[in-house]
């Protein structure tokens, strides 16, 4: 691992560390899984091109929802941020412009969430600006 990729995933840790301990351990968590639907939704097109989805959704249960939000932090964007930075760190190519979406769901048990990743269709990437991190 080069120095800036060692500089960039200690940075990313520490990011975790403060999310861990401003909020809980719930961010952290969410995070390791929207991480992991990325990762297990990866296909690699060719050589040198993997191809992860685009659109991720977070379902919250109430409490959770409560729980992150009650700060002010826009959960989403942070979400959507860390995730960028992880699929720059493993060489993804998002399948269009990303997009995490943060809901509340009824039907999720208490203390709990699902995240679910897809490929967002009929979307256009005019008009998108995508921000590296």
């Amino acid at each position: 691992m080069g120095a800036l990729s060692a500089l960039e995933q200690t940075l990313e840790n520490r990011l975790d560390a403060l999310w861990a301990r401003l909020l809980d351990r719930e961010p952290v968590e969410v995070l390791d899984a929207l991480r992991r639907a990325c990762d297990d939704n990866a296909v690699v097109c060719r050589e040198g091109r993997i191809m992860v989805p685009n659109a991720y959704d977070v379902e919250l249960s109430d409490d959770v929802h409560d729980h992150l939000t009650r700060t002010g932090t826009d959960v989403g964007q942070a979400l959507t941020d860390s995730l960028c930075r992880h699929a720059e760190r493993r060489g993804y190519e998002f399948a269009g412009p990303l997009a995490v979406h943060v809901a509340r769901a009824p039907d999720v048990p208490n203390g709990r969430y699902r995240v679910a990743g897809r490929v967002m269709e009929h979307v256009s990437a005019d008009g998108f600006f995508y921000a590296t991190h």
